[in-house]
């Protein structure tokens, strides 16, 4: 299949390498172009603008910032409905992480041009991307997820259709609010671990295969309790999902007093100056200190 990529960036560079191993043709467009021409030398094709992408791919797939982002690139004037009718584009994928009812507009006008929106975010994080193990939650119309569930194997080893459009999203949002709010926790865990006494380090051991552990647990504990290892994930980008589950809550009357919480956590670790740093610094707005107590 004929498949452009809008937005290849950490996430991005791994998915599209996937699809052309696949045996894709993989049209290729960032506005940083340097981060697009990087993938060249993979077998991308390179393009100008996401109307390019119009009358080349059946299928284009974005991984964009936010909704103004994903807006711009789809209906902004070199967008790629920027144009018009879309010549052979049917549908567009977005595994960009947004509001479900900015998804749900933005579907809304696709159909209009007769195109099939699949809100696709995913989870799993650059290792998940670059392994091809990512988990995607869809929404949209069964026919279309179905269309596109082949191109989205390249890299995700499991694809669940949630519902209509914006129900991937919503399904995203839940997923951030756990891994947020367990991340909140593990901080702590550590930090009481430290002013305790105790290595705070081996708490990887003592909780293995008890309720405690987790994934997030076996990762982040080491990331809390070191210095040296290379960031994954983003303040920033967690703060922007979860203030999207805080309007999301108040929009659907849900009691989220937990996501409340981390809500002031991230934007208090913003304050600090750790807008850019790795999810592990819930322990510095802790002010906790990584050598112990």
């Amino acid at each position: 299949m004929e498949i452009g990529f809008c937005g290849p960036g950490l996430m991005g560079a791994p998915m599209i390498r996937h699809l052309l191993r696949a045996g894709h043709a993989v049209h290729v467009w960032n506005r940083t172009r340097a981060k697009a021409d990087a993938l060249v030398s993979d077998g991308a094709q390179v393009v100008d603008s996401p109307r390019d992408l119009a009358g080349r791919c059946e299928a284009v797939l974005l991984c964009v910032a936010d909704a103004a982002a994903v807006e711009q690139t789809v209906f902004g004037s070199t967008g790629l409905l920027g144009g018009g009718a879309p010549e052979r584009v049917r549908w567009i994928v977005d595994h960009s992480s947004i509001a479900p009812a900015a998804t749900r507009a933005l579907a809304q006008r696709a159909a209009a041009a007769g195109i099939g929106w699949i809100d696709a975010p995913v989870s799993g994080g650059v290792a998940g991307a670059t392994a091809g193990t990512l988990a995607i939650m869809a929404g949209g119309a069964a026919a279309d997820v179905e269309a596109v569930r082949p191109v989205l194997g390249a890299y995700a080893s499991r694809v669940t259709h949630m519902g209509d459009a914006g129900a991937g999203q919503t399904t995203k949002l839940c997923n951030q609010a756990i891994v947020t709010a367990t991340l909140a926790a593990i901080a702590e865990s550590v930090s009481l671990a430290q002013r305790s006494g105790i290595d705070a380090s081996k708490l990887t051991e003592a909780l293995a295969g008890g309720w405690a552990d987790s994934v997030l647990l076996q990762i982040f504990v080491p990331r809390m309790t070191q210095d040296g290892l290379a960031p994954i994930g983003a303040f920033r980008t967690f703060q922007k999902d979860v203030d999207t589950v805080a309007a999301t809550a108040y929009e659907t009357g849900t009691p989220m007093p937990v996501v409340s919480t981390v809500q002031q956590l991230l934007r208090l670790g913003a304050a600090m100056g750790l807008a850019d740093a790795d999810l592990s610094a819930f322990i510095d707005v802790l002010q906790t200190p990584r050598g112990g107590a």
